[in-house]
C-alpha cells in the first residue's frame, strides 16, 4: 500500500486507498479548533492530563480590536494580544502542538474517529473534536463605525461601560431592539439616547420604561459618525441635523466564525449558538463546542472556564473509553 508523508508527519492515503488502518494512523486525543481563551484553556488542561493536543489557530479574534480586556480577575485592562501571548507560553511546557492554519472541513468516519482538513488539503485525526472559534459581531456598514470599534464603539456595556461612565452614551439598534441595552446603560450614566436608524420597532411598554428613565429614541436614518482617531464626536443623520456622541454601544447581531459544528449536525439557538449540555458536549457523540460560539454570556472569563469544562469533559470520556 502506498502512502503520502504530508507536511507535519502525518500519513495520508491516497485517494485509490480510502481503506486505512487505525493503527497506522497518527491519531491526537483531541483536536481543537480556534485558539482564543476557550481553546487554548482546554488546551492547558488536556496537556497537564498528558494528552496528545493539537491546536489550530487563525489568529482572527472577536476582541482583536478591543483597547483592554476586563471582567477577569488578576487580568483587568490587560490588552488581548497581551493576554493570548501568555496563553501560548504556558502551551509550550506541556507539548500541545499549535497550527496557524485555517480548517475548511471535517468529518467522522465509520470508526468513530474525526478526519480535520486544513486549507492545504492535509487531514489530521483525533479522538475527540473541540470547536472553540467564537464569534464575529456584524459591525453596521456606517461610515466611522469600523474605524472607531473597539476604540468608542462597543457591544458590551460590562466590558467598556466603566470606561465611558459619566459620558454621553449612545445605543445603535436599527435590526434589533436596542431598549434593553439603553436600559442598562443608565447604570454608567444619566446622559443615554437610543438611535433606531429609521426604523421604530420600540413596543409600547418598552417605550414607557424609556420615557420613565428620561433616555430619547431618536429614529432619523444615520449617515456616518463624525471621529477622531477612532474617538467618536458626533453622530450625523441623512437630513444633516447631528447628535454629540461620547461613546457608542451597538445591537446588530453576530456570526459564527466557523460552521463545521452546523455541518456535523449540531444543535444551534434562536440566537445562533450551539447547544451544549453543562459539560459542552453537543448532540453530536465526541464533539464539543465552547466559548462564545456555544453561549450567550460573552466574557472571556466565562469562554476560559468552558474550556476548562469541555477538557475536564474530554478526559474523562477518553479514561473511560480506554478502560473498556
Amino acid at each position: 500500500m502506498n502512502f503520502e508523508l504530508t507536511w507535519g508527519s502525518h500519513f495520508v492515503p491516497r485517494p485509490s486507498y480510502f481503506v486505512l488502518k487505525l493503527s497506522i494512523m497518527e491519531i491526537y486525543d483531541c483536536i481543537i479548533i480556534g485558539g482564543g481563551p476557550a481553546g487554548l484553556n482546554a488546551a492547558v488542561v488536556l496537556g497537564r492530563c498528558r494528552r496528545k493536543v493539537l491546536v489550530f489557530d487563525t489568529e482572527t479574534y472577536r476582541n482583536q480590536y478591543s483597547h483592554g480586556m476586563h471582567n477577569y480577575l488578576s487580568r483587568d485592562d490587560i490588552k488581548p494580544s497581551e493576554f493570548l501571548s501568555i496563553a501560548r507560553k504556558e502551551l509550550e511546557k506541556y507539548s500541545v502542538q499549535k497550527l496557524n492554519k485555517q480548517i475548511v472541513g471535517a468529518t467522522k468516519n465509520k470508526e468513530g474517529i474525526f478526519e480535520v482538513k486544513d486549507e492545504s488539503k492535509i487531514i489530521y485525526y483525533s479522538k475527540k473534536l473541540l470547536v472553540a472559534t467564537g464569534l464575529f459581531d456584524t459591525v453596521p456598514d456606517i461610515e466611522g463605525f469600523k474605524e472607531c470599534y473597539g476604540k468608542s464603539v462597543f457591544h458590551c456595556p460590562y466590558c467598556d461601560g466603566w470606561e465611558v461612565r459619566d459620558l454621553k452614551l449612545g445605543v445603535y439598534a436599527r435590526n434589533k431592539e436596542g431598549a434593553e441595552l439603553a436600559l442598562a446603560l443608565k447604570g454608567w450614566s444619566d446622559d443615554v439616547v437610543l438611535y433606531t436608524d429609521g426604523r421604530y420597532k420600540i413596543k409600547p411598554s418598552q417605550k414607557e420604561m424609556l420615557d420613565s428613565s428620561n433616555i430619547p429614541v431618536i429614529s432619523l436614518s444615520v449617515a456616518r459618525l463624525e471621529q477622531t482617531d477612532g474617538q467618536i464626536r458626533k453622530i450625523v443623520f441623512s437630513n444633516g441635523e447631528e447628535k454629540d456622541c461620547d461613546a457608542l454601544f451597538f445591537v446588530n447581531g453576530y456570526t459564527q466564525q466557523c460552521n463545521l459544528a452546523e455541518t456535523f449536525g449540531c444543535e444551534v439557538s434562536k440566537k445562533g449558538v450551539i447547544v451544549t449540555n453543562r459539560l459542552q458536549q453537543t448532540n453530536i457523540n465526541g464533539l464539543y463546542v465552547a466559548g462564545d460560539a456555544s453561549k450567550d454570556m460573552h466574557f472571556v472569563v466565562v469562554a476560559a472556564a468552558e474550556g476548562a469544562k469541555a477538557g475536564v469533559t474530554i478526559n474523562k470520556e477518553l479514561l473511560k473509553e480506554n478502560r473498556l
